[in-house]
């Protein structure tokens, strides 16, 4: 299924890649994927589910392959869903083709969107974009079954759109879904959390991660094995990861990213300064957005590693004080077209700063 050349970029989409919703394999959440069927046959599903867990994994897979299953199958007790053994539907199903159109008039996608003035996407999911979301739940089903509407994802809301869906999550229409695809779930808003059946996605493992990419046919499923396999093990569990290793020398560049992480508190700032060059370039989108990937997943990473290791609030605050200056400073950039020199730099003294005071 191809999209419309005429369309303009999808900020769920990554690269040219199928979207979520015209993927069709589920690889490593059996689990899940069966709680969720059991959770519909038994009538327990919940009006809000949360979906945690490392970007690129297959949440947003998940979260379309349930609303695909509902939509075709609104009705619990008929046999074509009683006696499912998955949420699987096939890609030539009426339901899969109108999907990938998103042409089913109970189906909702609340993203960032895409700003014609200046040819970039939004930074956030605007309140105006949860207000039509609103306005679109305020009608009557198109179809009289599910209306099902996916978040992707709840990390992009600022805190005036997170309130306004917030409203309409505490007070939702019958036979309502929001499925809130959420990379960082311990950031959401708390009451957005409180009111959602949080279901977390552990990484894949790496067999599981060479499995999807094959599965995505050429010229990725090409590659040779000990390629997909040196990608998948520095992907940590996440498919995209691993996509963008594979990507030229992104193996090598991911390799030497890290041992600038491992080196902290100690910093090469000649080399801080050859990293800030390369990345400034507009023909070097890719690797700035391989960075900066790599920069979270060792945030999150040590973070996680120092709390498991017993560590206070205390010392880990100059880790999230780092986190929360790097966000900002990164959305600017983004903004205001900002030289990536100095984000870079301001990057490196931040974490200098945080594994000095950790």
């Amino acid at each position: 299924m191809k999209r419309d050349v005429e369309a303009p970029p999808e900020s769920d989409r990554f690269a040219d890649l199928p979207h979520p919703r015209e993927t069709f394999a589920l690889f490593g959440h059996e689990a899940a994927e069966s709680e969720l069927l059991d959770g519909f046959r038994r009538g327990k599903l919940p009006q809000a589910i949360l979906i945690g867990g490392p970007e690129g994994i297959g949440k947003a897979t998940l979260a379309w392959r349930l609303a695909r299953f509902l939509l075709a199958h609104p009705d619990a007790s008929r046999p074509e869903a009683a006696s499912a053994e998955s949420l699987f539907i096939a890609e030539e199903a009426s339901v899969s083709r109108r999907m990938a159109a998103l042409a089913l008039p109970d189906l909702f996608l609340l993203r960032r969107e895409w700003n014609e003035k200046t040819k970039k996407h939004f930074t956030e999911i605007r309140i105006e974009d949860v207000r039509r979301l609103i306005h679109l739940f305020q009608q009557s089903s198109g179809e009289g079954g599910w209306r099902v509407a996916i978040v992707d994802s709840v990390d992009d809301l600022n805190r005036s759109s997170a309130n306004a869906l917030l409203k309409l999550i505490e007070e939702p229409p019958a036979r309502s879904l929001f499925l809130l695809v959420a990379h960082q779930p311990g950031r959401v808003l708390p009451t957005i959390r409180s009111r959602c059946r949080k279901l977390n996605l552990a990484s894949l493992a790496e067999a599981d991660v060479i499995a999807a990419i094959r599965a995505l046919g050429a010229p990725w499923a090409e590659a040779k094995q000990e390629t997909l396999a040196g990608a998948a093990a520095g992907a940590e569990g996440s498919v995209r990861e691993a996509l963008r290793l594979l990507d030229g020398d992104g193996v090598a560049f991911d390799a030497a990213l890290r041992a600038m992480f491992a080196r902290l508190p100690q910093v090469d700032w000649l080399a801080v300064h050859s990293l800030a060059d390369r990345l400034a370039g507009r023909d070097n989108e890719q690797a700035y957005e391989t960075f900066m990937s790599g920069l979270y997943r060792f945030l999150d990473s040590t973070v996680r590693t120092k709390a498991g290791e017993g560590a206070s609030a205390t010392s880990l605050a100059p880790y999230a004080r780092a986190w929360e200056r790097i966000g900002e400073a990164a959305r600017e950039t983004e903004v205001f077209n900002f030289d990536k020199r100095g984000l870079i730099l301001q990057v490196f003294a931040d974490l200098e700063e945080a594994a000095k005071g950790a």
